[in-house]
This record gives structure tokens, C-alpha cells and sequence, in this order.
């Protein structure tokens, strides 16, 4: 199921390099990686932006802003866009500088309301 969905974000999204459903510990659940994903370790750089995802986490709640729905981070050489499943999972896509954003982050939006269910804690 969640190699499915992964895929079929993959290919409604112009640009996409690959998709994750990670754990915050930075251990992936799932990917899909395209083969420029795959050669540039894009599950070694959804695994280091953990830390980005738990920090941000953190300051939404200390500051009483509330919890983080949605990061989206841009590199030079690619975009990555972070949904949050539940508090301790989220899916990553990761586009190539050109690749569709707003296409990437309405995908995430759906994926998150079919997902939300099976990582709900």
C-alpha cells in the first residue's frame, strides 16, 4: 500500500526524484527513489533532515504555535518538501530544482489524509 502511494505521487508529480515515509528517529518506512534520487542519496538526506523536521516540531510547541504540518526546504539542486503523517512520521518529496511544487505539495496533502489513519498513535 504504502509503495503504491509513493509511486503514484511520483508520477503525477513533474520533476519528482523520489518519496520517503520516514520515522522521525531517520529510520525510512517505505521509499520510492527515481534513479537521479537514488544517485544523489536522497534517503541519506531525508534521514539527516530528521533533525530539521523534530527541531521545527519543537519550536511550534514551545512557542505554542502548535504542531508542524508542513516543511519544504530548497536546496540548489533540488526541493524537498516534508508533510507530517502523525508526531513521530512524515513523507518526504524530493524534486529537482525545476520540478512542479505546487503539484508536489497538493500529492503530500492527499497522501497525508489516506495515510493519517495508519500512523495515527
Amino acid at each position: 500500500m504504502f509503495k503504491e502511494m509513493l509511486e503514484s505521487i511520483i508520477e503525477r508529480t513533474e520533476g519528482s526524484l523520489g518519496a520517503l515515509i520516514m520515522g522521525t528517529d531517520g529510520i525510512a518506512v517505505e521509499k520510492v527513489l527515481g534513479e537521479a534520487g537514488a544517485d544523489a542519496n536522497l534517503d541519506v538526506a531525508a534521514a539527516e533532515f530528521t533533525s530539521l523536521v523534530r527541531s521545527a516540531q519543537r519550536a511550534g510547541i514551545d512557542t505554542g504555535l502548535g504542531g508542524v504540518r508542513e516543511l519544504v526546504v530548497s536546496l540548489e539542486g533540488s526541493i524537498l518538501i516534508m508533510r507530517l503523517l502523525s508526531r513521530d512520521y512524515f513523507v518526504v518529496l524530493a524534486l529537482n530544482a525545476n520540478g512542479n511544487l505546487g503539484r508536489g505539495r497538493f500529492e503530500l496533502r492527499k497522501a497525508e489524509l489516506k495515510l493519517s489513519k495508519e500512523f495515527a498513535v
